[in-house]
């Protein structure tokens, strides 16, 4: 069944310049790419993103983390698309403890943990379709995704709204 699934490059990823490598690794999936993009992420979209982590003690930690407060304060977001797309790449990324991940793996290749006890786990994949359809609403617009029939949308008027344009 083609499905659609949330990939992130996290900051450490970008930081240690291994997106080539993980975008190498994550093309043996044979997967499409429909959606793409750099982004700073705000406190708001980090916690947003982990709402499901919150209470839990590492919940701080995993906030800065994604904000880029210990490395770049970039990642890169992208939409993979395909049959079976969250189990194949979920597959590739490898367990979310470095540690335990299989050797060749994206995070058992990339990944560590620091002296501090943060996971630098270098990318994040949806767990499932509901989780893919939340997350991929939350750090994408419709208009961003090169596809049509993702999910449903429609068209509203938004009045006196402001938006940077190029000079």
């Amino acid at each position: 069944m083609s499905e659609p699934t949330l990939v992130i490059v996290k900051p450490d990823g970008l930081q240690k310049s291994i997106t080539g490598n993980v975008l190498t690794r994550l093309s043996e999936t044979k997967l499409v790419i429909i959606g793409a993009k750099i982004k700073s992420v705000s406190r708001a979209l980090a916690e947003e993103h982990y709402r499901h982590l919150k209470g839990k003690p590492f919940f701080e930690e995993i906030i800065k983390y994604l904000m880029g407060q210990y490395h770049t304060n970039r990642v890169l977001a992208m939409i993979y698309y395909g049959d079976d797309a969250i189990q194949k790449v979920r597959k590739v990324c490898g367990a979310t403890n470095p540690e335990e991940a299989e050797p060749g793996t994206i995070r058992g290749s990339f990944g560590r943990i620091t002296t501090k006890g943060i996971y630098e786990n270098v990318i994040h994949a949806s767990g499932n379709g509901s989780d893919a359809a939340r997350e991929i609403k939350l750090w994408f617009e419709p208009d961003e995704i090169a596809s049509e029939t993702l999910y449903p949308t429609q068209e509203i008027s938004i009045v006196n709204q402001k938006k940077r344009v190029w000079v």
